[in-house]
Formats: C-alpha cells, sequence, structure tokens
C-alpha cells in the first residue's frame, strides 16, 4: 500500500514547478509551492485535495480552515475564500493531489437518495485514511501508463469518492449528489450570482432560484457560506476587478464600474476593506509578486 510520502514524491515528479497543474486524466489536478505565499482571494470550486506535504490555510467568512500533510479538504460548493500556503520551502514544497467532484458521479455511486439535511457545510477537512492515500496514489500512477489510464482512471475516481463517502466528509457528499438538498439549493444561488454579479438583484430574487423563502434563504445561506449573500457578491466582484486590473491592464475606476460598482470611492474602500491596500497598491504589489516567481 502506498503511504503519503509517496504520493507526495509523485506530485513532486509530475508537478516539476510551482502552480497548479492539469493532468491527462479528467479532473485530477496536481499542486505545488516552492514558498509560503501571501494570503489570496481566490474561488474554490467543488473538490478533494488531499495534502502529500506542507500545509495551507483557507479564510471562509470568519472560519479559518488549516489542512496539512495527510489531511484532506473538501469543497462543496463554489466557495470564495483567503487561501495561503503557510508551511513550504524549496526542499520541501507544498504538494497537493485535487479531484474535481462530478456531482452525476456521486449520484450513481449512491444506492439510493439521501435525504436533505439542514447541517449545512460549505467545506470541511478531515485526516485521510492510508486506504485514500493509496488510491491516489495509484492514480497518479497511471500518469506514467497512459494505454491504462483510460480503462483505469474512471475505477480510481469511484474508489477515491467511495472512500470520501465513507469518511467525515462523507453526509456533505451525499448533498451534492442530492439535487434538492439545502446544499445544492444554496449552490444554485450561488451559481447564479456568479453568473450576474455586476447586474442589482434583491435577496427575494436569489431565493427564487434557491427554491426557498427569503427569510429561510438568508439564514440557510449565512450558515453554509459564513457570510450574507451581498458579501458573497462582493467578493466575486473585488476578485473580477483584482483580474482586470492585473490581465487586461484597466484602472480601478474601469474595473469598479465593469463588475457593478456606480461609485470609484465605494470600490476603493470595498477593495482596501478586502485586500488591505488600495487597488493600485495592490496590484502593483501582485505583479511585483508575480515577476518575482518568474525570475526564479
Amino acid at each position: 500500500m502506498h503511504d503519503i510520502t509517496e504520493l507526495a514524491g509523485l506530485i513532486a515528479r509530475h508537478a516539476t514547478v510551482d502552480g497548479s497543474h492539469d493532468t491527462v486524466i479528467p479532473r485530477i489536478g496536481l499542486i505545488r509551492s516552492s514558498a509560503e505565499t501571501e494570503p489570496l482571494h481566490t474561488l474554490y470550486r467543488p473538490s478533494c485535495c488531499i495534502v502529500a506535504q506542507g500545509r495551507k490555510q483557507a479564510v471562509v467568512g470568519g472560519k479559518t480552515l488549516v489542512y496539512d500533510s495527510a489531511h484532506y479538504l473538501v469543497v462543496g460548493v463554489d466557495l470564495p475564500v483567503i487561501g495561503a500556503v503557510i508551511e513550504a520551502d524549496a526542499d520541501r514544497p507544498y504538494l497537493c493531489f485535487k479531484l474535481e467532484l462530478d456531482r452525476s458521479l456521486i449520484a450513481e455511486m449512491m444506492p439510493s437518495p439521501s435525504s436533505p439535511s439542514d447541517q449545512l457545510a460549505a467545506a470541511g477537512v478531515s485526516m485521510a485514511t492510508p486506504k485514500l492515500v493509496d488510491a491516489a496514489a495509484r492514480m497518479l500512477m497511471l500518469l506514467d501508463e497512459p494505454d491504462d489510464a483510460a480503462a483505469l482512471a474512471p475505477l480510481l475516481e469511484r474508489e477515491i469518492l467511495y472512500r470520501l463517502l465513507r469518511g467525515p466528509q462523507g453526509p456533505m457528499l451525499r448533498q451534492i449528489a442530492n439535487g434538492e438538498s439545502r446544499l445544492n439549493q444554496i449552490g444554485r444561488a450561488i451559481d447564479y450570482v456568479c453568473r450576474n454579479f455586476h447586474a442589482p438583484f434583491a435577496i427575494r430574487d436569489l431565493a427564487a432560484v434557491a427554491g426557498m423563502s427569503p427569510s429561510s434563504f438568508h439564514e440557510h445561506f449565512r450558515t453554509t457560506m459564513d457570510m450574507s449573500p451581498l458579501q458573497f457578491r462582493t467578493l466575486i466582484r473585488l476578485q473580477e476587478a483584482r483580474r482586470l486590473m492585473m490581465i487586461e491592464g484597466l484602472t480601478a475606476a474601469e474595473a469598479g464600474f465593469r463588475v457593478g460598482y456606480d461609485s470609484p470611492s465605494q470600490f476603493s474602500r470595498d477593495y482596501r476593506r478586502a485586500h488591505q491596500a488600495t487597488p493600485r497598491r495592490d496590484v502593483a504589489r501582485m505583479r511585483g509578486m508575480v515577476s518575482l516567481a518568474t525570475q526564479n
């Protein structure tokens, strides 16, 4: 049986430079970082991340999740987080195996539909069992056997999901598979916000998308996401504005208007509150980090 050290070796061999890397196996990715990183606002997709080496921290609303070697993170909905690698160096980089969750496949594996639950959680961390680590390692070994991957990777994906369903995060996965669960109702509203963040909308509009009453929706959204719907929209707007300034070279005013702000001053206030810096200074700092990483 392959252990966590062997999983780390496989990740390091197939992810030789820092960053997030897709693989030829559908839904399987690898993440590597040779240094600790600054806290960065990002959007986590529904996935399972098994850390083989190093440590990472994800802040969700007012909740902090820390996951390190032999632990895994499960995310059930699109989730805005402030993520940072907090333990890594050139000799022992942060190494992570990532599986994007396929809701239809999880549902197919369940013998019967699960009943909706009000016990909501958007993300959770648990210790990886030896059998889960072994399945992940065998999945990565298929990267050296492309002729076998097409036939065996789907079987190993099912095995990994089976191990997760039987573990502490199993209830969350079962709610992911249930299209009418509270988690998926909130997920529909999250998807709507992510596609329409630039446009104004009322809580009752999101509640209708989720199929809930406005009061129930607001309560369950806050419980699941540890933030209000409007706070969530603000984070999505600010993430997109940062991308527009970094990648497309827009000014702060231009980016603010593009993501839905009517007031440049309000945009600057929200941005400074989220990133502890003005838009101009934050983008300059981010570009400096990218330049340094390229030089290294």
